[in-house]
């Protein structure tokens, strides 16, 4: 029985050999989630090797560019004064922003290992809280007449989600789906902000505002006012039938006063002058003072 258990531990002890001369990572956690300017550790841990001193390097993978972190034994890049070298080789940034999310590959060089290299990526995702949204929201509406409202919010990370209010009641995707809005005929987006009243009802008049949340947080805007009022057509007829009225006693009195010479330019008393009949055979020279008129010549026989 000795004889034949000598083969499989002389394996084992190869086996064993060959793993402690091979340089090993490991990471306690390869997709690291956080929130901006929180900060974060980006864990990489040698398990296994034989080098003292080995090479340690960080590379940031971003948009397919690749720049170097941590090299020739300090930060480099926008991470420099804010990062550090945590332990041996893992790598703890500071003030984390959303231009921070990438991934971030460590590299450890192990110069007298069977296996020199080995590298291990992480993943770090920074959440972003969203801001304020831009909400529209229409004053007053015709009842019947159909209405949209709409929210956009364009910092947060990841994309966030939207939720509309309606005198601090929320409002379902759809108005069929809830009893308490079967007055109201909507549709609503959460992925977009988008709500959409297909017929305005007297009950769809209220304060609406708008909240967009993510895993980082939620932000809202202010409360807005939307009546929904009711068209007067009898009223809308009779304005116009007055105003036509009106028109045509107008347009009357202006013939009228054509037809009795009111607007006739009848210039006189030095406007305009007019020469007075003259008889055959007279003529008359007008003098400086107007009226006053001499003979030319006599009356031929």
């Amino acid at each position: 029985m000795a004889l034949r258990r000598r083969p499989a531990l002389a394996l084992l002890l190869l086996l064993r050999g060959c793993l402690i001369g091979a340089v090993n990572l490991k990471s306690s956690n390869r997709n690291p989630v956080v929130q901006e300017f929180e900060s974060v550790e980006l864990s990489c841990i040698i398990t296994d090797s034989q080098t003292n001193d080995p090479r340690i390097e960080w590379k940031k993978i971003q948009d397919e560019q690749t720049t170097y972190v941590f090299f020739d034994n300090k930060i480099q890049g926008d991470l420099a004064g804010r990062a550090e070298l945590l332990g041996k080789t893992s790598l703890k940034i500071w003030n984390v922003t959303r231009t921070d999310s990438a991934l971030y590959r460590c590299e450890v060089v192990a110069r007298h290992d069977r296996k020199e290299i080995d590298e291990i990526v992480i993943e770090l995702t920074v959440q972003v809280k969203p801001v304020p949204p831009v909400c529209r929201v229409p004053r007053a509406v015709p009842v019947g007449k159909a209405a949209t409202l709409t929210c956009q919010e364009g910092e947060g990370y990841p994309r966030p989600h939207y939720s509309w209010y309606r005198n601090d009641v929320p409002l379902p995707t759809d108005s069929r789906a809830n009893p308490r809005f079967r007055n109201s005929s909507f549709l609503f987006n959460p992925d977009t902000g988008t709500l959409v009243f297909s017929a305005i009802h007297k009950e769809d008049s209220g304060q609406y505002y708008c909240i967009a949340s993510n895993d980082a947080g939620s932000a809202r805007c202010e409360e807005q006012d939307m009546e929904a009022y009711d068209l007067n057509i009898g009223g809308i007829i009779g304005g116009v039938l007055v105003v036509l009225t009106v028109l045509a006693l107008i347009t009357v009195g202006i013939c009228c006063a054509y037809r009795r010479g009111y607007f006739i330019n009848n210039k006189q008393n030095g406007e305009s002058y007019k020469n007075p009949g003259k008889p055959d055979g007279v003529n008359y020279i007008r003098t400086d003072d107007e009226g006053d008129f001499r003979h030319k010549s006599s009356f031929v026989i």
